[in-house]
């Protein structure tokens, strides 16, 4: 109990100047470690280079040559709208319809074509694996026609309830008139609820 004892250092070992200061290591000696050697520098009588050579060749009637032969180059497209004459690019600008005069401009890309076509051939996979599936249990695919016959039939009738609940009176103050509202509201929701489903599925089965 009580603190922990501590050995006590010696009147003879006090602290000095700088006794707590950091020793860096002994310094080593610098050197190239396996690198070599530069190459000498070139011999001012065995390594001078040749003077004096000499050539046949007609720089000026090479260039002539060269000159009638080279390719015109196109002029620089360019539109002034200063005062000043200040020029820049046409085509750059966007004044000038560079795509639209484009050889590829308004055909389909060809990463569409493919996916097109894929999606058309696991649609048609899909079909028929659904009608051997269904063919199994007694059920078909609703028709086109069947499908737009329900759904003008399902408009026609929301069309006559929304007819019925316009001519409702504007002061909804009994109860029958407030249960008649409820009541519409409730149908109408229930045929809007029908309308969109069979909008969002093209294929829509039916069990015989």
């Amino acid at each position: 109990m009580g603190y922990a004892k501590e050995p006590v250092q010696k009147p003879t070992e006090y602290l000095k100047a700088h006794e707590k200061e950091p020793k860096l290591p002994e310094p080593q000696k610098t050197g190239r470690v396996n690198q070599p050697a530069k190459p000498s520098v070139p011999h001012p009588v065995k390594d001078r280079p040749l003077l004096g050579v000499k050539t046949n060749k007609n720089f000026i009637s090479q260039n002539a040559v060269d000159t009638i032969m080279a390719v015109p180059r196109k002029p620089e497209k360019n539109f002034v709208d200063t005062r000043k004459g200040d020029k820049f690019k046409l085509e750059p600008s966007g004044l000038e319809p560079v795509y639209v005069k484009k050889k590829t401009f308004g055909t389909v890309p060809t990463y569409l074509i493919e996916r097109n076509e894929e999606r058309a051939k696991f649609k048609a996979e899909y079909e028929a694996y659904m009608q051997e599936y269904f063919k199994k249990g007694a059920m078909r695919t609703m028709s086109d026609g069947e499908r737009d016959a329900i759904l003008q039939g399902l408009k026609q009738n929301w069309d006559d309830l929304h007819h019925a609940y316009q001519s409702l009176s504007v002061s909804i103050d009994t109860l029958p008139k407030k249960m008649k509202k409820e009541k519409l509201e409730s149908e109408m929701k229930a045929l809007e609820k029908d309308i969109d489903l069979l909008q969002r599925h093209q294929l829509i089965y039916i069990a015989d």
